[in-house]
């Protein structure tokens, strides 16, 4: 979409909500995600043999904790569990920041808005890695995943709505910055903006029809719509 929307977007944005996974780290990339779903679904196999089988057909984490209630209280809580060491384990390997992202966490900081991070990993995953690369003093609060409540997770606007709610602002004047179709769903559910970082090609046509305000395809351009002066009418 055209710059004036991401400007006009972000002129009406009282907090900034950014995802974790996409447009902050690349949470996996040192430990690859499918290693990661295989070792759940590993866990979840050795609890309920249909549902570990099931989960092993998948190389998303996140997918495998969606499947594990089906497997009862007990596999449920033994999934987020290892689920959550893992992504601390991960982010630790993860590299540095995505390109773009402390610089719009600085922006969104430094213009006097609210900021959170939103995410379906764990918040001790992005409390770590906040921590690791000294962002922690631009984000004013951390929602992740509900523990043992998948359920919760984006594209449900359960997170959306906390983090509006601990940072003192409407969910009407939030705007999520996500990588995925769930973070623009979640946001709409919600009844707050949504700017689509298309981080790999051929993600704009998704995002959109998700319902995404404006695309991006580098977190740069955030930083430098959030540093641009308010329009004076």
């Amino acid at each position: 979409m055209a710059h004036e929307n991401l400007t006009a977007i972000v002129a009406a944005t009282g907090g900034v909500l950014f995802d974790f996974d996409g447009p902050v780290c690349d949470v996996f990339a040192g430990h690859p995600a499918p290693a990661v779903a295989s070792k759940l679904a590993a866990i979840l196999a050795q609890i309920d043999a249909p549902t570990g089988n099931q989960a092993l057909e998948t190389d998303d984490p996140m997918e495998v904790l969606r499947l594990a209630p089906r497997a009862g209280e007990d596999a449920m809580c033994r999934i987020e569990e290892a689920l959550t060491a893992a992504e601390v384990l991960a982010v630790k390997a993860a590299g540095v920041p995505v390109p773009g992202a402390m610089g719009s966490l600085r922006a969104a900081h430094e213009s006097g808005r609210r900021v959170a991070i939103v995410s379906n990993n764990s918040a001790a995953c992005v409390r770590e890695f906040l921590v690791l690369h000294d962002l922690a003093r631009f984000v004013d609060q951390v929602v992740g995943r509900y523990p043992n409540r998948p359920d919760l997770m984006k594209p449900s606007p359960y997170s959306l709505e906390i983090a509006a709610k601990e940072l003192g602002v409407r969910v009407s004047t939030c705007t999520l910055i996500g990588d995925s179709t769930t973070d623009i769903e979640a946001a709409a559910r919600a009844g707050s903006m949504a700017i689509g970082f298309a981080n790999k090609p051929g993600k704009e046509a998704s995002l959109a029809e998700a319902g995404a305000r404006a695309i991006i395809t580098t977190m740069v351009s955030v930083a430098e719509a959030l540093l641009m002066p308010p329009v004076v009418r």
